[in-house]
C-alpha cells in the first residue's frame, strides 16, 4: 500500500494547495440533475417521490408506507429493543451524552443590558418552528447522525421534528428506528436524495413543507440544498470526511495509527493526515497503520488505501511551530492531539471543527458517545463555521426599551441621522417634541452620550 509523505519545508505551492483543497469539487453535473428532480417534486408531489425512489433506491413506495408517525416509531422500537438490547443501550447512552452537552449550550431565554442611561437593549431566544433531519444511507447505517441532529433540536425546544432517510428493500434500518425513538422525533419519512430535500422545501401530499432541513448527504443532496437557498434553510453543508492527527515524539504509534485510519474508511474522497515533527514516530505509525488495514473488510480497506494515495498521508514538519501553522491553514473537520501536553497546545490551534485532546479521546469516541456534535464543517470551512449546536435550532430576536428620559436624550441624534440618510418619514417620527424646544445636536438635553468600555453594560436579567 502506498502512503504519501509530504515535507512542509520542500512542499511546492501547488502541492500545498492540493492538500488544502482536499477532494472538494464542483458539482455541475449533480446541479443539473438535482434541478430536474426539484422541478418534478414541485410539480407532481408524491407521484414524483414514488417514481424517483423506485428509480434511485429500487423501492416501490406508497404514500401510506412513506411515513411512520410517533406511535409507529415507538411500536417498532419496542420490538427492536427486545431483539437488539445491546444496540438499544448504546444508542440510549449516546443520546444521553449528546443531550447533556447540548443542554449546557442553552442560552438565557431573555437578557437585557443598559447601553446608556435609560436605554436598554437585549435579546430573546426562541426555537425555530420546525426542522427536517436528513439521515443518509449510502455506505452504511447512521443512527449517530440522527442523534447528533434530532437531540439538539429537541433540547432547543423545536416543536416539530421529522426525519428523512432513504428506504431499502429490507425496510427501515433498525438502528435508525431506535435512534428516532430515543430522539423523540414526530415522524420518519422513508424518502432520500435530492427528492427528499425537494419534498420538505415545497411540501407534497404526504411530506410537510418545513422551514429548515439539516444533515449530510451525497453530492445530489448537496446540489439540491444549494439550489434551494432562499426557499428553505439548508443548515451546514458537510462535505467528505477529514481528519488531522497532530503528534510528537511522545505519542503511542499504535494509537496514532488508529486515529489516522479513522476517517480514511469513510470513502475514497476522504482526507486523513498525520502531521508530526518526529520522523521516527511517522515510521512507527505507518507500520501500525499497515497492520490495522489488514483487519478491515475489503470495501473499507479499499476506501482507506485510496485515501492514502490521494488526500491522505504523512506530513513532516521541521518543528511543532511549523506543524501548528499548517494545521491552522488546513482547518480540519477533526483534529486529535497526540502530544505531550495537549492542553498547553490547545490555545495555539485556531481553526478546527473539533479538537480531541490526548490518546484517550480518539475520534471514534467523539463521533458517537462523548456528546459533542459530530456534524462538523469540512473543506476548510472551520475557519468561519462551527459544529452543529443548539444554535442551529434557535433564533435571536433583538429587544429595545427606552425610558422617556432615554428617548429625549437620544432623539435629536436619531433625527439628524435620519435627515442625513434621506429618510424624511423617519425624521418626522422624531419631530413630536420640537414645539417644546428640545435640544438639537450640539446642545444635548442631558449631556453627551458617554462611550462605555467593553466591560460595561453586561448586566443581564
Amino acid at each position: 500500500m502506498i502512503v504519501q509523505r509530504f515535507e512542509l519545508a520542500t512542499l511546492s505551492p501547488d502541492a500545498r494547495r492540493r492538500l488544502l483543497r482536499r477532494s472538494e469539487r464542483e458539482i455541475h453535473r449533480e446541479l443539473e440533475a438535482a434541478r430536474a428532480i426539484l422541478d418534478a417534486v414541485r410539480e407532481r408531489g408524491d407521484a414524483a417521490l414514488i417514481e424517483l425512489t423506485e428509480r434511485f433506491d429500487g423501492v416501490r413506495l406508497t404514500p401510506a408506507a412513506m411515513k411512520l408517525d410517533r406511535a409507529e416509531i415507538a411500536e417498532r422500537a419496542e420490538a427492536l429493543r427486545r431483539a437488539h438490547p445491546a444496540l438499544d443501550e448504546a444508542i440510549r447512552v449516546a443520546a444521553r451524552q449528546i443531550e447533556a452537552f447540548h443542554r449546557a449550550q442553552l442560552p438565557k431565554p431573555v437578557w437585557w443590558t443598559e447601553v446608556s442611561p435609560g436605554v436598554f437593549a437585549g435579546e430573546r431566544v426562541t426555537p425555530i418552528p420546525d426542522v427536517a433531519v436528513y439521515v443518509p444511507r449510502g455506505k452504511g447505517s447512521f443512527p449517530s447522525v440522527l442523534l447528533m441532529l434530532a437531540v439538539p433540536a429537541r433540547v432547543a425546544g423545536v416543536p416539530r421534528r421529522i426525519v428523512l432517510t432513504p428506504p431499502a428493500p429490507d425496510g427501515l434500518d433498525p438502528a435508525v428506528v431506535l435512534a428516532a425513538d430515543h430522539a423523540g422525533v414526530d415522524a420518519v419519512y422513508t424518502v432520500g436524495g435530492a427528492q427528499a430535500i425537494a419534498a420538505v422545501a415545497f411540501g407534497t401530499e404526504t411530506v410537510p413543507k418545513m422551514h429548515k432541513v439539516i444533515g449530510p448527504g451525497n453530492a445530489y443532496v448537496t446540489a439540491a440544498k444549494r439550489l434551494l437557498v432562499g426557499t428553505i434553510d439548508i443548515g451546514i453543508l458537510a462535505g467528505p470526511s477529514e481528519a488531522i492527527v497532530l503528534a510528537d515524539g511522545s505519542a503511542d504509534p499504535e494509537r496514532v495509527a488508529r486515529d489516522w485510519l479513522n476517517e480514511a474508511e469513510h470513502g475514497p474522497d476522504s482526507a486523513a493526515l498525520l502531521v508530526t515533527d518526529d520522523g521516527a514516530l511517522l515510521e512507527a505509525a505507518e507500520a501500525a497503520l499497515r497492520r490495522l488495514l489488514g483487519r478491515l473488510p475489503e470495501g473499507r480497506r479499499r476506501f482507506a488505501e485510496a485515501v492514502f494515495r490521494t488526500y491522505g498521508g504523512g506530513v513532516i514538519a521541521r518543528s511543532m511551530d511549523e506543524a501548528i501553522a499548517f494545521v491552522n491553514d488546513y482547518a480540519p473537520e477533526h483534529l486529535v492531539l497526540h502530544v505531550r501536553d495537549p492542553h498547553a497546545l490547545l490555545w495555539r490551534l485556531e481553526h478546527a471543527g473539533e479538537i480531541l485532546l490526548g490518546p484517550w479521546t480518539p475520534i471514534a469516541l467523539g463521533n458517537f458517545v462523548v456528546g459533542t456534535n459530530a456534524i462538523l464543517p469540512t473543506g476548510g470551512h472551520a475557519k468561519t463555521t462551527s459544529a452543529v449546536s443548539v444554535w442551529d435550532f434557535l433564533k435571536r430576536t433583538s429587544l429595545a426599551w427606552a425610558t422617556e428620559a432615554g428617548y429625549r436624550r437620544l432623539r435629536p441624534y436619531a433625527r439628524l441621522l435620519a435627515e442625513v440618510e434621506g429618510f424624511p418619514a423617519h425624521a418626522l417620527a422624531l419631530e413630536d417634541e420640537e414645539a417644546t424646544g428640545a435640544a438639537r445636536p450640539g446642545e444635548p438635553a442631558a449631556g453627551p452620550v458617554e462611550e462605555e468600555s467593553a466591560d460595561d453594560g453586561n448586566r443581564r436579567g
